[in-house]
């Protein structure tokens, strides 16, 4: 099984785990914050049920943008992931626009304190969400995947959220009559963690998009790998563009001019193969060759 094959079915496996985790804990959260007289805990059950539409986008986003490349697509469908993270930035933005909106209204609401049993599942819940966003943050690093990296950040900021709405209730509880608006001033708050894990989402599926060189260990790897390829001298530029799961580089390697078209060829063939070999993860290398006197002009 080819290494971009394999990233794709843990990228999936991970996203249906994340899809029935986020399903789970916003029933938990629903049926504890009703009962228990928690708008913190609504507005957390709110979040995480966005998150459940946010991963299954992010499950559809990986199927299409890991199909093969075609004709009208050389480059495969892997500019489509970052797009699909911009999708899941949006559900962020109105989940946290919701919980602005009626905690502001709650507020200015008379109602009753939080049970003291909202904090023991806020407890255990938060605990669980840590878990999800390191175990899926991981899975991002090891398939480069934006939009599990995204979806990761979602559980980070579910779980901001509900230890924010853990400090409100908790002080709506010790301290009692006068102090039952914590539990929707602590939502307030966390909304404001949400638009900020929003932006930390949205930063680098834009660069995605847009090409940004932020790929400065990469290149030092094939600069590496390079330079143990016999007839290479030297390499110069070497710009790389992220597409979905895979990579795409452009290279200059310098060969000695004396050497024969052919022999060129050849030369860029088997450094193309070198690289391939070395970082699966590149699905192709362009390489543009240089003759060394002109290189040293």
């Amino acid at each position: 099984m080819s290494k971009l094959k394999r990233n794709r079915k843990i990228a999936l496996r991970t996203i249906y785990a994340s899809i029935a985790g986020n399903a789970l804990l916003a029933l938990i959260k629903g049926i504890t914050g009703y009962f228990g007289n928690s708008y913190a805990l609504i507005a957390d059950a709110i979040e995480s049920t966005t998150d459940v539409f946010s991963s299954a986008l992010v499950w559809f986003g990986l199927k299409y943008s890991t199909k093969p490349a075609d004709e009208n697509h050389p480059y495969g469908h892997g500019k489509a992931e970052p797009l699909f993270t911009f999708i899941v930035v949006g559900f962020l933005l109105i989940s946290a626009a919701v919980i602005i909106h009626e905690s502001i209204e709650n507020i200015s609401t008379p109602h009753k304190v939080p049970k003291n049993y909202t904090l023991i599942v806020l407890g255990i819940i938060i605990l669980v969400k840590e878990v999800f966003f390191r175990f899926i943050l991981r899975r991002s690093r090891e398939t480069r995947s934006t939009s599990l990296r995204a979806d990761a950040w979602h559980h980070r900021s579910d779980a901001i959220t509900s230890l924010v709405a853990f400090v409100g209730i908790g002080i709506a509880i010790i301290f009692g009559e006068g102090y039952e608006t914590a539990d929707d001033w602590a939502a307030l708050i966390a909304s404001g963690f949400i638009i900020y894990n929003a932006y930390l989402i949205f930063r680098p599926a834009l660069g995605e998009i847009m090409d940004e060189q932020l790929h400065e260990d990469l290149i030092k790897e094939v600069r590496l790998t390079a330079e143990k390829v016999k007839g290479i001298l030297d390499t110069e530029k070497c710009f790389i563009r992220k597409v979905g799961m895979t990579y795409y580089v452009d290279l200059h390697v310098t060969v000695d001019s004396d050497i024969t078209v052919k022999e060129g060829h050849d030369i860029a063939h088997l450094l193309k193969d070198a690289i391939k070999e070395a970082l699966p993860e590149v699905a192709d290398v362009l390489i543009h060759v240089e003759p060394s006197e002109i290189s040293d002009h």
